[in-house]
């Protein structure tokens, strides 16, 4: 079996790819496990339109009928925020087996960029990377998301890490894989819903123009993937003090009850959520849709370099 035997796209996708158009990947576990039914099937819906405005095409990735697709319908992404945590979270060890299983999965961070890479797509917009688990001295918890970003040759357009995980120690890892990190007008790490981390960034970049020259070598060195850290709006960004309360409350609980693993980080999302009465949840749509136009941008300008 290859890999063509296993990977659809949509038809508007792969006349995109052909004609050497802008595309830009999206992850599906935000649909699944990030956000609560109906507000996810608004965000999928919201953030594709943002792309397409954006001049690209939004290929949503998915694991589907036993292939990985490239490109869903609205029936699809209807289906997929139905199901929510009811369907499988598909990292890379899950792959192969979800596959076989013709299971219904969301797709992560590392998945999705295992994906792109197969169909020929550069950038990839998401919400939040995942990163090192606070606590990982003891738990070992660190996600896939950091190895993939430094093997895989995928641009990751994000609002930073999850401010739920060890900021400090997800920067040094990805040092340590040889990850560039950017800042797109930021001098300053970004923590998902702050704007700021404390930290800094490897490389600022002003504009989507200069971000895809970056790119273009990059990826002609096949150096592995990029990681561009774009603050959340200011509109919608919170103290970083204001949200460290209800993190450290929802770590609480989430140890209180024994979550670990895979279920932590949609555990700590939701119980945020509902900490906050819904108001993270807002942020986290906007955020969203402000790296799907950063991201369609860059895709736009990389396309017209080739």
């Amino acid at each position: 079996m290859s890999r063509n035997d296993v990977l659809s796209l949509s038809p508007e996708v792969a006349e995109a790819l052909a004609a050497g158009r802008a595309v830009v990947a999206l992850e599906s576990t935000i649909i699944t496990h990030g956000m609560p039914y109906p507000q996810n099937l608004s965000m999928a819906r919201e953030v594709e339109d943002v792309v397409r405005q954006t001049g690209a095409v939004p290929a949503t990735t998915a694991i589907m009928d036993g292939v990985l697709r490239v490109g869903l319908t609205d029936a699809d992404l209807e289906k997929l925020a139905e199901v929510g945590l009811a369907a499988a979270k598909a990292s890379r060890r899950d792959v192969a087996a979800l596959l076989a299983g013709r299971a219904v999965a969301g797709t992560t961070v590392a998945t999705t960029m295992q994906i792109a890479a197969m169909a020929g797509i550069k950038v990839f917009a998401t919400g939040g990377i995942g990163g090192v688990h606070r606590g990982a001295e003891a738990s070992f918890d660190i996600s896939a998301d950091l190895e993939e970003l430094g093997r895989t040759p995928v641009a990751v357009v994000c609002a930073g890490a999850k401010s739920i995980l060890d900021i400090a120690k997800t920067l040094e890892v990805l040092e340590t894989n040889g990850v560039p990190v950017l800042g797109f007008g930021t001098d300053d790490f970004p923590a998902f819903w702050a704007r700021e981390s404390g930290f800094g960034v490897d490389h600022r970049f002003d504009t989507a123009a200069a971000v895809a020259g970056m790119l273009n070598i990059q990826f002609g060195l096949d150096m592995g993937g990029v990681l561009i850290a774009n603050p959340i709006p200011e509109s919608h960004a919170w103290e970083p003090s204001a949200i460290e309360r209800y993190i450290n409350q929802a770590l609480a609980d989430a140890e209180a009850q024994g979550i670990s693993g895979k279920a932590t980080t949609p555990y700590l999302l939701k119980r945020i959520f509902e900490l906050t009465e819904g108001r993270s949840l807002v942020s986290n749509i906007a955020l969203v849709k402000n790296n799907a136009q950063v991201a369609g941008d860059i895709a736009v300008a990389l396309a017209a370099r080739a």
